[in-house]
């Protein structure tokens, strides 16, 4: 069976979560939130306390990840997380569905997230500087790389879009939002941009 494994990356607050999950259940696919299995599995080389978050160990998240796929009898794997390209094994990878969402919009989800000020500034500068995209590019190239913007968008209209782009995998984009340029056009990148 040739399997379709489909990586939802972004920065944190840009609907990963939300939208993997729908899309799996669409698709009746294996779920994989990556920091649940490297809490639940113990793929841990420790925390970084200064971001309040776990570090992992990416080798043996790598390995694990490829038996999982491999062993799975489902014809979809989704694989959910900002890191998901370093840790999927490159060639087992069909697309990676990269969620943007605009910064001011961004902001505000962060913040009622309860996201520290240096947290908040570090993702917001991520995702005005592509970080995730420029990841996904470097690892699996342009050619698996679909860049969506949920900025306004219900999960349900981000899941409907994949699907449709996993039925129509040529009509995917790069380079569809331009974070540096509107901000600086509406006189807010320094509000934004503070690392």
């Amino acid at each position: 069976m040739v399997k379709h494994v489909i990586l939802i990356t972004g920065t944190p607050c840009v609907g990963k979560t939300s939208v993997a999950r729908l899309l799996s259940s669409k698709l009746r696919a294996l779920y994989v939130n990556l920091t649940d299995l490297a809490l639940k599995e113990k793929l841990v080389q420790g925390k970084d306390k200064q971001r309040n978050s776990i570090i992992v160990d990416e080798d043996r998240m790598k390995k694990r990840l490829k038996e999982l796929i491999t062993k799975s009898d489902k014809e979809n794997v989704v694989v959910d997380g900002h890191y998901a390209v370093n840790v999927v094994p490159t060639n087992l990878v069909s697309l990676v569905f990269v969620l943007r969402r605009d910064p001011v919009e961004l902001r505000k989800l962060m913040e009622q997230s309860g996201f520290s000020e240096k947290k908040l500034h570090e993702n917001l500068a991520s995702e005005i500087l592509d970080v995730c995209l420029v990841d996904a590019l470097n690892v699996v190239g342009q050619r698996r790389v679909c860049e969506v913007n949920t900025t306004g968008k219900s999960v349900e209209d981000v899941a409907h879009e994949i699907l449709l782009l996993l039925d129509n995998p040529g009509n995917c984009q790069v380079g569809i939002v331009d974070w540096l340029g509107k901000l600086e056009a509406e006189g807010l990148l320094d509000d934004y941009l503070k690392t």
